[in-house]
């Protein structure tokens, strides 16, 4: 049996460390405090047994279980990040243990009057009953993706001290920088030497996604002319002014507020202004290829209708994709959703298999040559205060991790 108590001392060890990434920062990792947690999960593998384990110039984790049968067997490999979002503060995580969750509200923080609810967030009636870790309302808590290292750590573990069950080699792999797009730009595929692979990275039990958005970052540049304004008549362009009217001309219910399932967006995430000059920050999401590059020419045609109006170089639009896709490289190896699948059925665990409104590492790797599917992990409300994480979850993801393993070794 996976130990309750060992692996909530294990999860709350890694949540109270501060390694929040920085999109404005070059460096690999992209903050320095991304190091206190890699180096102690270095340490942490050599001592519950794990072979070859390294931690390179960029902090990136790697780690063998050796394969304990006598016939091959592919090589898997399980992978999580160990940073946490910028969107919210990571410093003095403060866990709060709830256990035997009543149903109803939960008081994260009595002097700000911070209430975690099932009226909002309903998600937190399925776990009734059960023990759940928070924060304390003023950080987030950073089970995107410490669960998932809790749970691919303790995996091992247990393997390593239950050689009974049977299974081949395993890799293990922690990266920096997920949280900001680069968690797998210096990720070596070819020295972590797995067949296919696993990221640890989803959200509520039982789910199971080998599909994501198409991914890009749109920087929309917009110059104005800047004229005393009891003199502007005729002169005077207001950079603000033109911004609105490419925000007001993309379709209003194509926002994240307003979509679900497949259906892709426009994200405006930054917006800075004078009458000089005004940048607009977007990102745009599609699962459909043909779709999302509709909605970056929508960008571009925009662009040229402002333009048309003013000069030609009023509006400048930047465009970089980010991910794909991973739905195409996976399709041709669908027994590796299969096994998972079948994994979360033998432990009980009705799978939920549907496309992730996001990205994981998995989606870059699985392009880099890894095909890379994505398990859960257990937490809800990712980002913010209303984070939180059912233990039950953790567990049952860790089993999930060795039920892979055995049924890996068993099909041979």
């Amino acid at each position: 049996m996976i130990s309750k108590e060992d692996i909530i001392k294990r999860f709350i060890s890694y949540a109270i460390i501060d390694t929040e990434s920085n999109p404005n920062s070059d460096s690999t990792p992209s903050t320095k405090k991304q190091w206190d947690l890699a180096n102690k999960l270095a340490e942490e593998l050599k001592t519950i047994g794990m072979e070859d384990v390294t931690i390179d110039d960029n902090a990136y984790i790697m780690a063998t279980l050796p394969s304990n049968v006598d016939y091959d067997v592919p090589t898997i490999g399980f992978i999580a990040h160990f940073d946490t979002s910028p969107d919210f503060t990571g410093a003095n995580v403060k866990p709060q243990i709830i256990e035997n969750y009543h149903g109803g509200d939960i008081l994260l923080n009595k002097e700000e009057n911070i209430v975690l609810s099932p009226d909002y967030f309903d998600d937190l009636r399925q776990y009734i009953g059960q023990t759940l870790i928070t924060t304390d309302g003023t950080t987030l808590l950073g089970a995107d993706d410490k669960a998932g290292i809790c749970e691919i750590v303790s995996a091992m573990e247990y393997l390593i001290n239950n050689p009974q069950i049977k299974h081949g080699k395993i890799r293990v792999g922690f990266t920096p920088d997920e949280e900001i797009g680069r968690g797998a730009h210096k990720f070596d595929v070819e020295k972590f030497g797995a067949d296919w692979a696993y990221t640890m990275d989803g959200s509520q039990i039982g789910e199971l996604e080998y599909e994501n958005f198409n991914a890009a970052s749109a920087k929309v540049k917009i110059k104005g002319k800047i004229v005393h304004p009891g003199y502007a008549k005729g002169k005077l362009i207001n950079s603000m002014y033109i911004a609105t009217q490419f925000i007001n001309s993309l379709p209003t219910l194509e926002t994240p507020e307003h979509t679900e399932g497949y259906e892709g967006f426009f994200h405006l995430t930054a917006i800075s202004g004078e009458v000089e000059e005004t940048v607009l920050e977007y990102i745009i999401r599609d699962h459909d290829k043909e779709k999302f590059e509709a909605r970056k020419a929508l960008f571009e045609k925009l662009a040229n209708e402002l333009n048309s109006q003013y000069d030609n170089n009023t509006v400048v639009v930047e465009i970089k994709d980010q991910y794909y896709n991973m739905r195409e490289k996976i399709e041709p190896v669908m027994h590796i959703v299969d096994i998972a699948e079948e994994a979360m059925k033998q432990l009980g665990i009705t799978p939920i298999i549907k496309a992730i409104r996001g990205g994981t590492d998995g989606s870059q790797l699985s392009y880099m040559g890894l095909p890379c599917p994505n398990i859960f992990a257990g937490g809800h409300n990712f980002h913010g205060r209303y984070e939180y994480v059912p233990v039950e979850s953790m567990i049952k993801a860790t089993e999930v991790i060795c039920k892979v393993a055995e049924l890996t070794a068993l099909k041979k």
